[in-house]
This record gives structure tokens, sequence and C-alpha cells, in this order.
């Protein structure tokens, strides 16, 4: 059967046999308008001036052809051309959280900047997403076209600009909004000054033609803002970016009056798919992680029957925080989130906390104590930021309305204690400030002890809506649940810790005391796109059982190995391996046993007889592949003995980069130097 490109290619001969002429050239608006002027003018004998050739033309004869199998009715055809007519050039991408999507819709608005058909393009962002570091980012692409406190004259100003400088801006769909807002304050305060409003001056660019980018058009785009930039913009084109579409069946059901009602699904705000990038294709590619859940409240009974348990009561939940923590989040190098079903049960679970901490001390006075966090909002009692801030947070935004003086006294106590153990100065006026400090600590969980404390960092941090979506850092890898969540808010809520950092983080870990199963197993099919049947394989990691066998063979395959060099599998005897190939056989065997044990690290058996090897292998393994290891590999390829070695510099970075997976080790090393700290014998490098 003959290829599409192929069917045009020969009807293009065909006309080129009947005297047409191919003109590759043109292929746009402008080409095909100054074809015309240049025939015009030489078939006419007359050169036009712009102006005269501007009130020449009212439109273009085109015939469009459409190529149809002769098994389709010519009506077909013409139904397509008439498809083609309407079709609105609107539209969303399908591009998954984690994977650098807003980013790559940044990139495509500035992309948009040089064609000329465009008089202005907008990339929309939600006020709680544009944080100093979303500001640094977007910076880097376009310097200086994200301002820090940008107000509404000043996104009027560059709305208005002609200025080159000013064709793509960053806006936040409130400030959007208070501008197309004829009833805000500042409107009626200049329509009693006898002023223009925003909107009156912007009335001029109705009729241009804008692009509007939405990112993560989940969320706030299904609200009055979206509504009134798609009234106020009729020629508008408007793409959206998601990570998590809204689809019928996890939309929320809308009452338009007292007898009709719709669901507001991505489609029909941004009417068609254009292209999908799923969570699936993510993990394929390992720009995200996957994911490793453990249910608790639920026993299984074989493989198909199952016993379910109450949802655990908070009492235990703590508990079982408390004794996961530190193997959940690999000894504290990283941070978690505890996400409750309301502020109540947020304040319950920080007490509860507090408490249990208390009692976990007198009893072991080793014991180190976890650094807790609890985020909500507060009571907004007419406050716009925290007014703005509840409108993505609908369960905070409800549970505010009831009790609000407790509330509001229970997050003053909160804000204390967090600035006793910070040395902090926050306070419930200005919540904001509060909230990015929390973020921020939660980012700087990457840096080592030595530089920033561990008593500078936090452990868990208590949430009800807040960081649940659009927050990410790659030091948050575990995700404590006791709250309903299905559809986009699961999968929202779970990849917040599924950022790809290093081989120390295999996967995100979600510990979840509402026996959520079959929610998750239902937001996989739906959010895997084409292929549902192969994405809890791709997705979830093996069960603890599992890699507790494939752990268990790891190490026996080490001992064979270690039997096969006529050694016992003791640390001390990997500096008798002799020869590049029996290292690096080595330290594959030991990669892979490391690799298990980290993804095995909740399902520790304090009875398995091979525990004691593993410990001694992990501890021994942070000292091996270091700078010793190095001097040894350098000593048997010159056949010296370890000491001080005479060197170039390149020869020594050919040495080492031909044992690739040692550089990043090399480099860590000499970073370490250069901070002026002590390393034994490097010196014999210079």
């Amino acid at each position: 059967m003959a290829t599409e490109q192929k069917i045009e290619e020969d009807l293009i001969a065909r006309l080129e046999a009947q005297k047409y002429t191919y003109r590759p050239d043109i292929r746009d608006n402008a080409a095909l308008e100054q074809n015309f002027r240049t025939k015009f003018a030489a078939l006419n004998r007359v050169n036009l001036t712009d102006s005269e050739f501007a009130l020449l033309i009212n439109g273009v004869p085109v015939v469009q052809i459409e190529l149809k199998a002769l098994g389709l009715t010519p009506r077909r055809a013409m139904q397509q051309i008439v498809e083609y007519k309407n079709d609105p050039g609107n539209g969303y991408i399908w591009h998954t959280t984690g994977s650098g999507k807003t980013l790559t819709s940044f990139k495509a608005a500035t992309l948009l900047k040089d064609n000329p058909e465009i008089d202005k393009c907008l990339f929309v962002v939600d006020r709680k997403d544009l944080g100093r570091q979303t500001r640094e980012e977007f910076n880097k692409f376009q310097e200086g076209c994200v301002e820090q406190n940008t107000n509404t004259e000043a996104l009027v100003q560059r709305l208005l600009s002609d200025n080159y400088a000013d064709k793509v801006i960053v806006a936040t769909i409130q400030k959007l909004g208070l501008a197309l807002d004829e009833n805000s304050q500042r409107s009626r305060r200049h329509k009693e000054r006898g002023r223009q409003t925003y909107k009156e001056r912007l009335a001029p660019l109705r009729e241009q033609r804008i692009v509007f980018i939405f990112d993560e058009c989940h969320r706030s785009q299904f609200g009055d803002n979206h509504q009134a930039i798609k009234e106020f913009f009729p020629n508008a084109q408007l793409f959206g970016f998601t990570g998590t579409p809204i689809f019928e069946d996890n939309a929320t059901y809308k009452q338009i009056d007292g007898t009709m009602g719709s669901y507001k699904t991505t489609e029909a705000i941004f009417q068609k798919q254009l292209h999908a990038y799923t969570i699936t294709h993510a993990i394929e590619d390992e720009n995200v992680l996957r994911f490793h859940i453990d249910y608790f409240g639920e026993t299984p009974r074989g493989d198909k029957e199952k016993s379910r348990q109450q949802p655990a009561s908070p009492e235990s939940v703590v508990a079982e925080i408390i004794k996961k923590h530190d193997s959940a989040t690999n000894q504290r190098r990283f941070n978690a989130l505890l996400a409750t079903a309301s502020i109540n049960d947020a304040i319950k679970y920080y007490r509860l906390f507090k408490q249990a901490q208390a009692k976990q001390q007198a009893k072991d006075e080793n014991y180190a104590p976890l650094n807790i966090a609890c985020v909500f909002s507060p009571p907004a009692e007419g406050n716009k930021d925290v007014q703005q801030i509840q409108e993505d947070l609908p369960q905070e935004k409800e549970d505010n309305r009831q009790a609000p003086d407790r509330k509001k006294a229970a997050l003053q106590e909160i804000i204390a204690d967090y600035n006793t153990r910070y040395g902090a100065n926050h306070s419930i006026n200005e919540f904001d400030l509060y909230y990015q400090d929390v973020q921020q600590r939660i980012k700087d969980q990457q840096y080592p002890n030595r530089d920033y404390p561990r008593e500078n960092k936090i452990d868990i941090t208590i949430v009800v809506d807040m960081l649940l979506t659009g927050f990410d850092s790659k030091y948050l890898n575990t995700l404590y649940v006791d709250k309903t969540l299905k559809y986009h808010s699961l999968i929202q809520a779970f990849s917040r810790t599924n950022r790809v950092l290093n081989d120390t983080k295999p996967y995100g870990n979600i510990l979840d005391f509402r026996a959520q199963r079959d929610a998750v197993d239902t937001a996989i099919t739906r959010f895997s796109g084409q292929d549902p049947d192969r994405a809890k394989e791709i997705w979830l990691v093996d069960p603890a059982p599992k890699v507790i066998k494939k752990l268990r063979d790891a190490v026996a395959n080490l001992k064979t190995f270690m039997t096969s060099q006529d050694l016992d599998c003791t640390p001390e005897n990997v500096n008798n391996l002799q020869g590049d190939e029996a290292r690096s056989g080595f330290i594959n065997q030991f990669k892979e046993v490391q690799r298990l044990k980290a993804r095995q690290a909740k399902g520790d058996d304090p009875d398995d007889p091979v525990q004691q090897l593993e410990f001694e292998l992990v501890l021994f393994g942070s000292a091996l592949i270091d700078y010793d290891y190095i001097m040894r590999l350098i000593a048997a390829s010159t056949h010296d003995q370890p000491g001080r070695q005479k060197m170039s510099r390149q020869q020594l970075i050919d040495l080492i980069s031909s044992s690739a997976n040692l550089m990043e080790d090399l480099i860590r090393l000499l970073k370490r130097r250069a901070e002026g700290r002590d390393i034994s014998g490097l010196k014999a490098y210079e």
C-alpha cells in the first residue's frame, strides 16, 4: 500500500505535468502574499506602497485537495475540510509531573517569540508555583522574564508594550484575573476618579493574536479567572500542560443552575489532547522513579482473598512511622511528608508526635527525635494572599470555616515551636514566609550534616493539602498517607517522592495507612496512557518478600564469587583480590547486593542469618570505593606498590577514565581537598 507521502508526491507530479509549478518556498500566509505582490507588480507594471497593497487583498483564492481512499464517499472529504476550518489549533499536552513539564512548557512559550503571526505569548502559572527556585529557572531561559513581586500595573504595562523583550510574559493567573476584574477594589477606585480600569486599558488587545500557555492546567485553570481570559480574548489560542489530566471519571460535577450541571474536564477546557508523555514513559526513560508501596491496615490471606482491617489509629500510625522512618529515609538522608485528612487531624498528629517522642527519649537517652514540622493555611479572615493560596486547597478552605479560632491558635503554637527549634521569627500574620521557609528546609536536606547540621533540617512535614501538588525536592523520598486519595490527587501526591537523585534513592516510598490498594490500581490504570496492562509492572517495585529473596540470592552469588577466587567472603579478603578483572567482578556482585539492600530496607529481618555479613559489607563499602581503592588500581596498572606516584594530570585522568564507575568518587575526593579537608595520600597526585 502506498504511503500518504507517496500519494502526495504522485499528485504533485501529475499537476506539474499539467503546467503547474510546485513552490515549496511558499509555506505561510506572508510568503503567499509576497508572491502575489511580486506577480501583480510584474503583470500590471506598477509598484504599490505597503499601504496600497494592504487595501488591495481581501482574500486569496485557494483550492484545497483532500485525498481519500476510493472506498470513502466524497461527502467524507467535504466533512474533513469543514472540520479543518472549524478546528481551534487549542489543546493540552499531557506531560507527567517530575519530568521537566514546567520548563518544557516555558520553552515552548519562548519558541513562539519569533513567530511573526503572534502578537504576545503569555506563560501562565499559579501564584503558589512561582517560588524562588522557579523564578531562577525561568530567568536562566530568559533573563529578567520573571519579577519577584510583579504587581498588576506592571503586568498591564508589559501587555501593552510593543517592546520585543515583552513579547513573552510570565504571569500568574491570579494577576490576570485581577486585571480583568471590573469589580475589584482597584477598578472601582479608578472609576470613581474618572480613570480607565485595567480592563479598559487592555481593550486594544482584544483582537490581537495572543497565545496562552497554562502550566499545571489541571488545577486553577478551571475557575472564574480562566473563563474571564477566554471571554476577553476571543482570538486567543489556549494551550495547557498537565501531569494529570481531568477526565470524566475523575472530574468534579459542577452545578450550573437548579437543573443542569456538567463535569469540568481538561478536554472541555482545552478541547483536545495534542500529545502524551505519561508517568509510564517517564519511568521507562528513567526521568522519574518507580514507587514502593506498603499497605497498612490490610492483611493478605492468599493470592486472591484479602482480609481488611480497620484503618490504623493515629497513635499506631505515629508509632509505626517512628519505627520505620530511619529505614524508609536511608537513615534520615531523605525526608518525608505525612498527608492527613483534615486540619484537625494534622494538629492531632503534631501533638501525638511530641508526646510519643518525649516518651521515647525518656526510655532511651540515645534516641534522636525526629524534627517534625506542620503546615496548613490559616483562616483567611479577609487576607487576599491566604484566599489565593486556598483556591487549590479545598479541604483546608472548608476546614477553616469550622472553629477558626481554635485552628488559628493551634497554628500559632506550631509556628512558635518552629521558631524555637530553628531560631526563626515567623508569625501567622505573614504565613507565606513561614510556608516558604518550610519548603526551603525540605529542599536543603541535600547538604551533608557537617555543612548543614541536621538540627536545621526537617524530617517529617505534616500537611493536609499543601505540598501535595507542584512541590519538587529530590531529597523528599517518603510519603506517609492517612487520608483518602484517588485518581489525579493520588498520582500528584505520590509523585512528590519520585524525583531522580542517584543510586541512594532507588524509588519513592509510600506507606499507606488507609489500605487504598484498589484506589492505587485504579489510578495507575487511568493515568498509564495507552498500555494499562503493563503499567503496574512499570510503576511499582517488587514487594518486600520478593526483594528479600533476590537479596539472599545476591549475597549467595557474592559468596560463590569470592570462593571462586579461593577466598573467604570477608571484608578483609577484598584486599587480596588479584587483577582488575577479579576486582571489577567483585564490584559488580557487591553493587547488586547494595542495590537490593537499599530496596529491602523496609523489610529488614533481624533473624536473617546473612544480616551480619550484609552489615559488614555496607560499612566496608563506604570505605572501599574511595581514594585507597583508586590507589590500588593505579598501583596494579603500573606494577608498583601503592605509594607516592609520579604522574602527569592527563595520565591520571586517562587512567581513572578507564574505570568510569570510579570517576564520580574521585571528583568527590578532589572537591573535598579543594574545600580544605584532610585526605591522606591525595597530595601524592598534585
